[in-house]
């Protein structure tokens, strides 16, 4: 299941040459993970209250063409791969007119309040969270 999420850049988000700072996609991919998780209907602040915690633990990203300022972006995020304590959710930052600004994999692992890694209750197992299987 793929989930869209758009954002516009804000001025405090760009260098002096007017780009979106890089560091700054990071923020949007945040973004557009938990907006993926809210409509997949993934409760987070249950999640939290019941002691767990998901964790980013690994991003590789390729960033393709700046992002300005005010441009509208469109961010598509969806599950790739998903196991028992962590999974991998790919998210692609478009700009307006078709270009690809970055493309990214981010790996997130599921941890107790102690920090240790936890498998994820079964009722936070929502549809949407695991890849849709690929047909050939």
């Amino acid at each position: 299941m793929k989930i869209t999420t758009t954002l516009k850049v804000r001025p405090y988000e760009c260098d002096s040459y007017n780009h979106v700072n890089n560091a700054v996609y990071l923020n949007y991919l945040e973004t557009a993970r938990m907006d993926f998780l809210e409509k997949i209907g993934f409760r987070y602040d249950d999640f939290f209250a019941s002691g767990y915690f998901l964790f980013v633990t690994h991003v590789d990203i390729h960033y393709k063409v700046s992002a300005k300022m005010h441009e509208e972006l469109t961010i598509e995020t969806w599950p790739v791969k998903m196991g028992a304590v962590s999974g991998t959710m790919h998210q692609i930052i478009t700009k307006p007119n078709g270009s690809i600004s970055a493309e990214a994999d981010v790996t997130w692992g599921c941890v107790s309040t102690q920090g240790r890694p936890s498998k994820i209750p079964a009722e936070f197992l929502v549809e949407g969270l695991k890849p849709e299987p690929i047909n050939s």
